[in-house]
């Protein structure tokens, strides 16, 4: 049986004007090709920008926090995607 992950990625939007539902939707759409969201949450950063943090279980591969990060950095409106932590479960 395939070990999972679960991955806490921090999503920064382009920029505070960017409406979060519409990346919260893309994140959807993207994590099945990826794994299950387990959480995603609005942080607030300064000057109205808000970051996305999500909580992504993931099979366990090579490279996969990689993966998750160029894919995720990929979708409309997001300046970054950055994995904060990765822990076996």
């Amino acid at each position: 049986m395939p070990r999972k992950v679960l991955m806490a990625i921090k999503l920064m939007p382009s920029s505070p004007d960017i409406e979060m539902n519409m990346i919260k939707k893309q994140v959807e759409q993207t994590a099945l090709e990826l794994g299950e969201i387990k959480d995603m949450k609005e942080e607030p950063i300064a000057f109205g920008l808000k970051a996305l943090k999500v909580l992504l279980m993931v099979e366990d591969q090579e490279r996969i926090a990689e993966k998750v990060e160029e894919k995720l950095s990929n979708l409309e409106g997001i300046e970054s995607a950055e994995v904060e932590s990765v822990t076996l479960i």
